[in-house]
């Protein structure tokens, strides 16, 4: 039986699509093996959101090489995309496929066992309009089911070469987004993560359907206890997205809503579609909508020609509006980009400072924030057992707390409530209160 090995970098969607992509070699009975053993084709799913990315993902694809010099070696994802001919000059590379046509692939490897000529199947992802379906009815590894619902982004932020990686904006039909939501259920899922580039930007490309619409079906999806959205942009929480979550029973208590600057004037240079007023009005909004809403976000510190003012206005607004955790990244140069090339790059070790800066406040409102939920009762998915003490298992509350508490391994994917009684950051210890799951309950009300 032939072997594929998978390494995927970057984010969620990446990995979703490696599951698509495990769905298609699964077909033709390939078998899964650890990237580290030594595989008959790898598979490395690429990032490129940063110069970074590009250079890890050529380790990678070096060092599966070296791990079988005659192995099938195919790389695929956003640095395959935008830079075929870089990934193809590399020696013992075979097969690159873009960020499209993943249902090709197999085809390209037999191919290349025939003639043994290195293949290049990527396209040009600009010129396509419509969603790739790739079909993942359960995964590997996972208790909170990725949900891929669109494709690229319109937006061209001057920092991102995402668009370039991943083209226009499309949307996947509603009809099989629901499909496969209920096939996640069926596979024992109870929360499903609605993600994809620009996930907030579903059905703009679609007629007479929207976000909001495709949060009302998915409420009538039986079983599904969460729906989580992986990202979302204070431009797409329309009147009503907000009306719908306000309404909805399986929306969860948590938004990531990227900042990326809480100043007027940096957001313009950015490129980002909003104002600050505008951003926290739809806070307060989200706020009255979701009692206890968490808010998460990404900033960017150091953007070309930030000055010391801009900043200070960036802290004052996360400050006020007390996010519950940030993601914090320097800026850095994304080669291709309209701000690699602007003036006024700011020094690295003003970026330094500010990171730490932010990072401070972040751990600071993130504790504040797991404070308020003291003794409170929580609903949790346990995910995992606890590295350092077995007999607990740690997983998130709706409300995005990572929780630890004393369960049995077998409540892992179920839903149970929970009583924070130390709240922390990153960490919070809860005792076991209940079991959520119905039949469970039926079952005690019988022997009762």
């Amino acid at each position: 039986m032939a072997t594929v090995a998978f390494h995927t970098l970057g984010c969620k969607v990446n990995h979703y699509e490696t599951e698509a992509i495990w769905q298609l070699f699964k077909n033709e009975n390939y078998q899964k093996v650890d990237f580290e053993q030594t595989s008959d084709v790898y598979v490395i799913n690429t990032c490129t959101v940063t110069n970074t990315g590009d250079k890890k993902s050529r380790q990678v694809i070096r060092r599966a090489i070296r791990k079988n010099p005659d192995a099938v070696i195919c790389v695929t994802g956003c640095y395959a995309q935008t830079s075929p001919a870089e990934i193809m000059a590399i020696p013992g590379v075979d097969i690159v496929v873009g960020t499209q046509d993943r249902s090709k692939m197999l085809g390209y490897i037999e191919q290349f066992k025939k003639e043994r000529e290195p293949i290049n199947g990527v396209g040009n992802i600009m010129k396509s309009r419509v969603y790739e379906e790739l079909d993942v009815p359960a995964f590997t590894d996972r208790t909170r089911a990725s949900l891929k619902i669109q494709e690229g982004c319109n937006n061209f932020c001057t920092f991102c070469i995402i668009p370039w990686a991943r083209g226009l904006m499309r949307s996947r039909q509603p009809e099989d987004v629901i499909k496969q939501a209920h096939q996640l259920v069926e596979a024992g899922y109870k929360e499903i993560v609605l993600t994809g580039i620009h996930t907030g930007g579903y059905g703009e490309d679609l007629k007479d359907y929207s976000l909001a619409r495709l949060l009302l079906d998915l409420e009538q999806v039986d079983d599904l206890k969460r729906i989580r959205i992986s990202s979302i942009e204070a431009s797409q929480l329309t009147d009503e997205v907000i009306s719908v979550i306000n309404d909805s029973q399986k929306v969860v208590r948590h938004l990531h809503i990227p900042l990326q600057s809480g100043s007027d004037t940096v957001l313009k240079r950015m490129r980002r579609k909003y104002t600050m007023s505008f951003f926290a009005e739809r806070l307060e909004r989200l706020k009255e909508a979701l009692p206890g809403l968490a808010v998460t976000s990404d900033v960017i510190v150091g953007f070309p020609g930030e000055t010391e003012e801009e900043f200070q206005e960036t802290y004052d607004f996360i400050a006020h509006h007390k996010f519950s955790e940030l993601h914090v990244f320097p800026y850095s140069k994304r080669t291709g980009t309209p701000a690699a090339r602007m003036e006024d790059q700011v020094d690295e070790s003003i970026k330094n400072t500010r990171v730490h800066k932010l990072i401070e406040l972040s751990n600071q409102l993130a504790k504040e924030y797991s404070s308020r939920f003291d003794h409170e009762v929580l609903e949790m998915i346990p995910e995992e057992v606890d590295q350092e003490n077995p007999d607990m298992l740690v997983g998130y509350t709706d409300n995005y707390l990572r929780v630890k508490a004393r369960l049995s391994e077998d409540l892992i994917g179920q839903i149970v409530k929970v009583k924070l009684t130390k709240p922390g950051y990153p960490l919070n210890e809860a005792d076991f209160v209940r079991v959520m799951n119905e039949e469970v309950l039926e079952q005690a009300a019988v022997n009762y």
